[in-house]
């Protein structure tokens, strides 16, 4: 794969999470091995009840945090695979009850975003658009939770959380995008059957690389374990990379990036005379984005100078930048080199994952940002909370290292399209694998939740993977889309908090087959 591409890739993961805090980095895999190997590995949990408010009702529930042992097919212990599950009491037939598996992305993610941020009973208290309030880190019943509807279970892939290869096993057998779908698919299956829920209405919730992990595993699941799916819930998907990174020489990129630039200018008041309404003037600009910036942007270089300099005005006007700006880049800015454009003179920078949010430059003469103001707002309160929370009332895991981050890891990016004369592609792209689980499996619903204010999975990129989805009209009719005024993790916003869970809850409960 090309190198600069291949550079890209893992900066999506290094940005697009969290920073790596000191201590968190896995410094050897492979390291304490031998003693691993003396004595037998043995799955660990910790069950505690509590109870929860949710939409007036007192839920109680059973938390277990924990880890399985996963073997291969001669019984060997392969992995420690961590997780954290949430199952309703009083739940007579299980069979009958929905059960949600959730993780982040990266690659190299721990699920503590969407665990403390919305999906789990309890979350984190944040300041929106700014910095969390000083230690002591807060944390709330979360009323948000689906609960009520679907028992969930928090994954942490290998590398992450308590997760991590045992035996003769290697980081390298479960890094990679196919290695990820099949090791994930495998703990999804051996939790279903030690647990009992082969007859529950199942459902997948991925957050950013959890899209491309989600598209994968419900055609992996369907196709070699035999498991149907209900739902599959993409937050913030990154699906497809020759659609979903700009500044690679490739053209597609910079005009799905285009009007979440446009969103990101007419939210700072960035444009001279602002349309009242953003969904309006987003229509314009993906308008003017497929009509005569993509058009454009085909004819290279033999774009005429005056054909040139028209585009660079509208593009300008648009983002809130100069025309001179995009004349010099040859109308190809990148998202890093907007952000750090669109507030230069003030010396500040815009956020990558959240564009709301901005922070002080740390070079203004910089040609990209030099990092994402949103993580140093959010990510230790997140932290912070999460691990308090799974050591006191979890009751787990104080005496070992849970990774929140894990960006270390060498990813490979090749993937197995689906399909008769399936190749390894060296651009990944799982868009045709949840084309096949949806052909596949005429009960397969796909709920899309996207921010407007998203640099790291513009809402456009998505829109447009899923506009090339191989589908009937039917399998097109069982795909639902919602938007919200916030950006990657948008349930950091307020109002969205409840947007959301309404989504999440209403998808299942449209779906479960009950």
């Amino acid at each position: 794969m090309n190198d600069r591409i291949l550079a890209a890739l893992a900066a999506l993961g290094l940005i697009a999470f969290a920073p790596v805090f000191a201590g968190d980095e896995p410094k050897s895999t492979d390291a304490g091995k031998t003693a691993e190997a003396e004595k037998a590995p043995e799955p660990a949990s910790s069950r505690t009840q509590h109870e929860v408010q949710i939409d007036g009702q007192t839920v109680k529930y059973t938390a277990t945090a924990g880890w399985l042992i996963m073997k291969d097919d001669k019984g060997k212990p392969i992995a420690r695979f961590g997780y954290t599950a949430y199952t309703r009491d009083g739940v007579k037939d299980l069979t009958r009850r929905p059960i949600m598996f959730a993780y982040n992305g990266g690659p190299g993610s721990s699920s503590i975003w969407l665990h403390m941020g919305i999906l789990g009973p309890r979350r984190v208290v944040v300041n929106d658009q700014g910095f969390a309030p000083p230690p002591p880190s807060e944390r709330v019943d979360n009323e948000f939770t689906v609960l009520d509807v679907t028992d969930l279970v928090m994954i942490d892939p290998v590398g992450t959380g308590f997760s991590k290869p045992l035996g003769d096993a290697k980081g390298a057998d479960f890094w990679g995008v196919d290695q990820d779908i099949k090791s994930v698919g495998a703990f999804i299956k051996r939790y279903v059957s030690e647990n009992g829920r082969w007859g529950s209405p199942k459902y997948l919730l991925g957050e950013s690389y959890g899209g491309m992990r989600s598209a994968g595993l419900a055609y992996y699941l369907q196709s070699r374990l035999g498991m149907d799916l209900n739902g599959v819930v993409l937050v913030s998907p990154f699906l497809n990379a020759g659609s979903g990174i700009d500044g690679e020489e490739i053209d597609l990129p910079h005009v799905l990036y285009l009007p979440t630039f446009a969103a990101t200018a007419w939210y700072h008041d960035a444009i001279p005379n602002k349309p009242a309404s953003l969904q309006a003037y987003l229509d314009e600009v993906e308008h003017f984005a497929y009509n005569e910036y993509a058009p454009a942007l085909m004819r290279g270089y033999l774009l005429p100078d005056n054909d040139k300099k028209a585009i660079a005005a509208k593009l300008a006007g648009y983002t809130g930048t100069s025309a001179d700006y995009w004349e010099k880049a040859d109308l190809r800015v990148s998202h890093p080199q907007f952000l750090q454009e669109l507030k230069r003179n003030q010396r500040l920078v815009a956020g990558r994952i959240d564009s709301r949010f901005v922070g002080p430059a740390v070079n203004p003469l910089s040609e990209t940002m030099d990092y994402d103001p949103f993580f140093p707002a959010v990510a230790p309160a997140y932290t912070a909370a999460f691990l308090d929370y799974l050591h006191t009332e979890l009751k787990f895991g104080k005496d070992e290292n849970y990774m929140v981050s894990a960006f270390d890891i060498e990813w490979d990016w090749k993937h197995k399209t689906p399909g008769e004369g399936g190749w390894m592609s060296p651009l990944p792209n799982t868009v045709p694998d949840l084309a096949m689980a949806m052909t596949f499996n005429p009960g397969l619903n796909v709920l899309v939740l996207q921010g407007y204010y998203d640099l790291a999975t513009p809402y456009l990129a998505t829109k447009n993977d899923l506009a090339h989805l191989h589908i009937t009209p039917e399998a097109r009719k069982r795909i639902s889309i919602d938007y919200f005024d916030a950006g990657h993790m948008m349930y950091l916003h307020a109002p969205s908090m409840k947007k959301f869970r309404d989504d999440v809850a209403g998808f299942v409960r449209r779906t479960d087959r009950l």
